[in-house]
């Protein structure tokens, strides 16, 4: 009689175990370990290991001919592929990537948790189309200038010290195109209040020899910064100007020519708000403009089929580039047509992530949302956090950590046809000389402005 009772309370006490929901189970206990502070020796918990490493996912490897490079039939290694996409990186640092298996890529089999799987990348390994190689953010970054990018004072006559700061901004030139990489709260086209424009000075600091200056063929927002194109020639800003009006472009007879502007494309990076619900995708809605109340502003807003205001056609391809820290994330956007805002209102209306910094467009999201706090303690532990800094941090105008950032849109790359070369071919009874071994395309990468650069470096030193 006894052993029945001893077997009926077991059972039930083995049932409420198993079935109860109010006393969950011990936590796991850590076993303390010896360690040494200051020299001095204490039971401690066990050393915590590695966080995860915050990626950067490079374009799927698009296969031959590269934009920029020579077309050939030889094979393009891993290292040449983060070179050619990073051209600002340094060769010891993408070399020491690959040196400690930082690169990787996945695999075709899946792991425990039904994801794909990565695996180190050997700085030899032959590149197939389509594989896509992810690398640590800290690639990207490069060294931050102490002084903040200010915009010179300047009249319609540009003095010495315009001259010189405008020159600097020259990132190439040959016989046909200047390419800048254009500071933020310069404008591009000046009025009549506005003298220190980017055409106004550029025709006067950027003649280079010419008899008359660079004309501008495309534009860029005041607040974003980025990639500018100029012509020197008339020839040469007709070839632009027909490049970049994509309404309607009939094909020509040259088929060099057609193949160098089918690959024509502009890549921007930016920091939004929030995170788009997929990481890659495109946008197609056209947008339109309206006047405001008081009759002098003007909106760019998405188009509905229910107004009567003219709409314009607004395609824009984008990829999310890392995962989301603080709230914000960083995506890539490439855009396929050149509208007025376009980045910004598809950012903002389309994904509903609006760019950090852009108070037009997403001024209720910034009303609302807290620039990126100064955290010396980690969240999750509560421990004290050694958050790496990068050189000139203290300068925080203008970034994540300033009470009012300023806009986070830079055009970080671009690839055209190459001008000059098509212009000499295109003439009767011209000889090519040293411009026959040049490629058809040409690929040009700028860096971050000093605010996007604290932002980038900061953000990602959380994770690294």
């Amino acid at each position: 009689m006894i052993n029945k009772e001893c077997l009926r309370h077991q059972s039930l006490l083995i049932a409420f175990r198993f079935y109860s929901r109010i006393r969950p189970p011990p936590p796991a206990i850590a076993v303390p370990v010896l360690r040494v502070t200051n020299n001095i020796a204490h039971l401690g918990p066990p050393k915590e290991g590695p966080k995860p490493r915050q990626l950067l996912s490079l374009p799927p490897f698009p296969g031959y001919p590269l934009p920029g490079k020579a077309s050939s039939s030889g094979q393009f290694t891993a290292i040449s592929w983060v070179k050619y996409y990073f051209q600002a990186a340094s060769n010891l640092v993408v070399q020491s990537l690959f040196n400690h298996g930082l690169v990787q890529t996945e695999c075709r089999y899946l792991d425990s948790s039904n994801k794909k799987a990565m695996r180190k990348v050997m700085h030899d390994e032959v590149m197939n189309e389509g594989a896509r190689i992810h690398i640590p953010v800290s690639v990207a970054a490069s060294s931050i200038s102490k002084r903040f990018d200010t915009i010179p004072s300047g009249t319609l006559y540009p003095n010495a010290d315009e001259i010189a700061y405008l020159q600097r901004l020259v990132h190439y030139k040959d016989s046909a195109i200047l390419v800048l990489n254009k500071p933020p709260k310069l404008p591009v086209k000046g009025n009549l209040p506005v003298h220190n424009s980017m055409d106004a000075l550029a025709a006067s600091a950027l003649t280079f020899g010419y008899d008359e200056g660079p004309k501008l063929v495309h534009r860029l927002d005041r607040e974003s910064s980025g990639i500018i194109l100029l012509g020197r020639t008339k020839e040469s800003v007709d070839h632009l100007q027909w490049l970049f009006n994509r309404n309607d472009r009939a094909k020509l007879s040259d088929k060099d020519w057609n193949d160098a502007c089918e690959a024509t494309y502009q890549r921007y990076w930016a920091l939004v708000i929030g995170r788009p619900k997929e990481n890659e995708g495109i946008i197609n809605a056209p947008i339109s403009k309206v006047t405001l109340n008081d009759g002098k502003t003007e909106r760019v807003i998405l188009a509905h089929c229910s107004r009567l205001e003219a709409s314009q056609e607004a395609i824009t391809e984008y990829r999310v580039l890392g995962p989301t820290i603080n709230g914000c994330s960083w995506i890539e956007l490439c855009p396929r047509t050149s509208r007025k805002h376009q980045l910004r209102v598809h950012c903002a209306e389309a994904l509903g992530t609006p760019i950090v910094g852009d108070y037009k467009y997403g001024w209720f999201v910034h009303s609302k949302w807290k620039q990126m706090p100064r955290v010396d303690i980690e969240p999750k532990s509560g421990k004290p956090y050694k958050l790496r800094r990068p050189v000139g941090l203290a300068v925080q105008k203008g970034s994540v950590l300033s009470k009012v950032p300023l806009l986070h849109l830079h055009c970080r790359e671009l690839v055209l046809p190459n001008i000059a070369k098509f212009i000499e071919s295109g003439k009767e009874g011209s000889e090519f000389g040293e411009l026959m071994f040049q490629p058809d395309l040409l690929r040009f990468v700028v860096s971050m402005p000093s605010h996007m650069k604290i932002s980038w470096n900061l953000m990602s030193s959380y994770l690294v």
